[in-house]
This record gives structure tokens, sequence and C-alpha cells, in this order.
């Protein structure tokens, strides 16, 4: 599609706000990434009580909800405050919400530069969330304020625009957007969430997290006949699901960018000391699963091949609880709109084409799709997840990419609610 002589004047004249207002774009972003929000331990409130003061010296009012305290603690965190900020310019046409969580994974070991810096170098920003997704804070804040610019020069606008600024997206995201959802907070009709800038992500992976606990009986072991392993039944139980995880790739996704399932155990835990037969092992396990798959099915699977390998070593027993169950997401009928907005001004203003796929991750999206509510993932960061670090030491975002993608958001914006 072509734009029109108007249409392009007003793209233009998006662009060159974004541009004329990035340095205190990047500032905002700076100060975002200087309040830790490592999770756990989970302590985001004042994050998100710094966000709604910095959005409130631009003139917007960010609607503050905090989960119920019992609920943060029973969840495994200590405080959890979301943000809404609700632009309304009609009644009549769509309301598109904009998600990015604040929250993210400690820093870690390897870092040279500080992980709360927010320094510049060589035109990356560095910093814990610069990538993921403290970024598209920034992002969707002032592709909004260039929308509303926009509109305060007499272009007629419909419907309405709304941030959700969330904090549980590593946790599962229930109590985040799915807590907004579900309060009843919230109900948009187009959804964009924090994501990369060179592809339109539609869907994406599922997850099952599970616990297993392999209860033996501990003993000395000068005599470990008078016990029973549990590492030794943990060790059964590792064996079957690797022999299980060859088995996955076996198995293909027909989404583009997404390929096989697959199962990590992350984390082991078990024993006393050096001397004593272990009476319990403790295993974490995080199952990928593509969108063709049945989560019912899958968690069946698992408990099925753990208790057979338990029962194969004497006087092992199993307790298997599920930690998390991520749906994974698939486009929705819909969201066509939304997408080729994003395409045509991704290529227009990157000069490439960008691309629809899946991503192997999973995110707070699914919960809005759980909902019906049409979907794309879109932001600010490079081509891949490796290429951003997120996760990983030195976790940047390019400057370049940044400003780009929040003139693509905004001509989309643009887009989806311009009377005509």
């Amino acid at each position: 599609m072509t734009a029109t002589p108007a249409h392009q004047a007003q793209y233009d004249a998006l662009d060159a706000w974004i541009a004329a207002h990035f340095d205190e774009q990047v500032r905002y972003l700076q100060a975002l990434v200087r309040v830790p929000t490592d999770t756990p331990p989970g302590n985001n409130a004042p994050h998100a009580a710094r966000t709604a003061e910095l959005l409130a010296a631009m003139g917007y009012e960010a609607e503050q909800h905090p989960v119920p305290q019992a609920e943060v603690r029973e969840y495994g965190l200590e405080s959890l405050t979301n943000l809404i900020v609700r632009r309304r310019f009609d009644e009549q046409g769509p309301v598109i919400a904009l998600n990015a969580h604040g929250d993210v994974v400690p820093p870690g070991e390897g870092w040279t530069h500080d992980p709360y810096g927010a320094e510049i170098d060589g035109g990356q920003l560095y910093g814990r969330a610069s990538a993921v997704s403290k970024s598209d804070f920034s992002t969707y804040t002032f592709a909004l304020r260039a929308l509303e610019a926009l509109r305060a020069q007499g272009v007629a606008l419909r419907g309405g625009v709304e941030l959700h600024f969330t904090y549980d997206e590593e946790f599962g995201g229930e109590l985040g957007p799915g807590w907004l959802l579900k309060q009843g907070l919230t109900r948009p009709d187009f959804l964009l969430a924090a994501g990369f800038s060179y592809q339109v992500v539609t869907a994406h992976n599922g997850c099952l997290q599970m616990e297993v606990t392999v209860h033996g009986r501990m003993a000395h072991a000068a005599i470990p006949d008078t016990g029973v392993d549990a590492l030794q039944g943990a060790v059964a139980i590792l064996n079957a699901l690797y022999a299980r995880n060859a088995e996955y790739k076996k198995v293909t996704s027909q989404v583009e960018g997404i390929k096989h399932p697959y199962l990590n155990v992350g984390r082991i835990e078990g024993g006393t000391n050096t001397n004593v037969v272990p009476g319990k092992v403790v295993l974490k396990l995080d199952r990928r699963m593509i969108p063709e798959e049945d989560p019912v099915v899958v968690e069946a699977e698992i408990r099925d091949t753990i208790t057979q390998a338990a029962a194969s070593i004497a006087g092992i027993t199993v307790d298997v609880r599920r930690l998390l169950l991520a749906r994974s997401l698939k486009p929705l009928p819909g969201n066509q709109p939304l997408v080729e907005a994003l395409q045509r001004h991704g290529e227009a203003v990157f000069g490439e084409s960008i691309p629809t796929s899946g991503t192997p991750l999973y995110t707070d999206v699914r919960l809005y799709g759980e909902h019906g509510i049409p979907a794309a993932i879109y932001g600010a960061g490079p081509r891949t997840v490796l290429e951003s670090h997120a996760k990983r030491a030195d976790e940047r975002v390019d400057l370049a990419d940044l400003r780009r993608a929040t003139q693509v958001v905004a001509r989309t914006l643009l887009d989806l609610l311009r009377k005509s």
C-alpha cells in the first residue's frame, strides 16, 4: 500500500517529533534501568512507583494497581504493582493496548558495564532489562506521545491507547496481565507487546515447569544398604526425561521460527553431606511446547515418564508438582490490521522486509490471546535474543533500533486510529 501525500506527511511529522525528543526518551529509559527489578526476589512495586512518577512528569496519570500482598507472597514474590495509562481519543474505534514488563532475572556475573548503570557505549545502552523489556516502556510511551503531538496539530483520531506496564513475566504473568484481565480492569481490542525490531512475532511456544521431589531414605555412607539412594532414583528419572528429549527433536512445528519441543532440567538440589546417602533430591524442569501440542497430553506424558522411571528403583517414591503452565500463542483471527501495519512501516523505516514468525520463548501475550484479543509482538531490539544478551551479562539495546522501532509503533497506531 502506497501512502497518500497527506498520510506520508503525517508519518514524517511523527518521525520528526520522535527525533526531536529522542534524548529525552533515552533519559527516560536510563531512569527505568537504574531502578533494579530482580525477580527473584521480586520487590517491584518501587519500580512501578518510579515509572508512575516519570510518566506524571510527561502529563500521564498512571493508574497503580497493587496486587494484594497475600497473593504476591503466596506466588513467591515480595511486591507487585501493575500500571495502566489510558488515553481515549473518541468513543468510537478500537482500543490498542501496549504491554511491556519491568521484572527481570538478576544480573549474574560477567558484566563489563554496571548492570544498573544504563551506560551508553558505542551507540548501545547497557543494563539489565535495557532490551527486555524496559526498552519498550520507552518505545511505547514515546510512540503515544508522538501520536498525541500529531493530534494536537489537528489530526483526528478515534478509539484510544492504553499502556500496560506489568511486573510478572518472569514468573508467568498471572499476576501481571493475567491479573489485570481477570479483575476486569482492561479489555482492549488489540494488543501489542514488547519484542524486537526486525520481525513481527505472532506465535510462541508454551511452557510447562514442574518440580519433582524424589524420596529415598538417608543412611550413613559406611552402611549404604540401610538406606535408599534418592540420587540414584533421580538419575533414573533424568535418563528417562533426556531420552524423551531425544524423541522431541523428531517432532517439527509448522510455525516459522519454532523448531521442536524440548525439555531442560535447570535445577537440582539434594543430599546433606558427602558421607550420607541422600534421602531427598529435588529436580526442576522446563518443558517447552510447540503451538501444535496439547498441554494436557504433554503434562500427562511427563508424569507417566517420571512415575515409570521411579518405579525402576526399589524404595523410591516421587511427588510431582506443577509450577507453571503457560499456554502457547497461536495467531488469532483479527490481528491482520496490526501485523500488516507493523510490517509496512517496519519496511519503510528499516529499509528491509520485516517478516512474521514464531518464537521459542513464551510471553505474557498468551494471556491476552486466551481472552480472545488479537495480538502481535514488536518493539525495540536486535534480530535475535542472543544478540540482545537478554538474561546474560552485558544486556544492551541499540539506540538506533530504539528510535526506529518507536517510529514504527507510532505510525502503526496512527494507521489503526486515524479517522480518515
